[in-house]
């Protein structure tokens, strides 16, 4: 997808959840946490002449930074995410720099997607498609996580999971496997 239809797969996300235009565009800090990751991300990954792609990173660093003081949201521009992200509340979200996220994924607030491990199993999450992550749960480590998954409140995932489940608790065990249907 191109710069401009990944901004407007995310705006069409917000917009399904009944807000109007200038409610998103002012007043919506996960839509302007999401819409700066989206410049940065370009930026990061498509401009390849140096002259030019130093100054411009330089400049969405200072962007990224004043957003994530302002919203409490940190998504840095090399984290690779799908279109139609959407991010409920602001505030407390941290995604590692080198974490995956798919497509359609709504995140609540308090979230954590970061590093975890010891040695081999050191790393970030891959999240795939369809997933819906409830407020202040944590995703850390190494861990692969299927599509169409949900990821109760309050809950630690630290291991990996298959497609369409439900996951609740510390650690996150699976309860159901309904998935994300009707979340999302």
């Amino acid at each position: 997808m191109t710069l401009f239809q990944l901004i407007k797969s995310d705006y069409r996300k917000h917009r399904k959840y009944g807000a109007n235009f200038l409610i998103i565009v002012l007043f919506t800090q996960g839509f302007w946490a999401t819409f700066q990751y989206r410049i940065a991300h370009y930026i990061y990954a498509h401009i390849k002449w140096k002259l030019f792609k130093l100054p411009m990173l330089c400049l969405a660093f200072l962007w990224f930074k004043t957003i994530e003081i302002i919203t409490g949201i940190s998504i840095p521009y090399s984290a690779k995410i799908g279109h139609s992200f959407y991010i409920g509340h602001f505030g407390g979200i941290i995604i590692n720099s080198n974490a995956v996220i798919g497509n359609n994924c709504n995140i609540s607030q308090g979230v954590t997607i970061g590093v975890s491990g010891l040695g081999i199993n050191r790393g970030v999450p891959v999240l795939g498609d369809n997933i819906y992550i409830g407020a202040n749960a944590v995703l850390a480590g190494k861990i692969n996580i299927g599509n169409n998954v949900l990821v109760a409140a309050c809950s630690m995932v630290n291991r990996s999971f298959l497609d369409n489940s439900v996951l609740a608790g510390v650690p996150a065990l699976v309860i159901s496997q309904k998935g994300s249907k009707g979340y999302i």
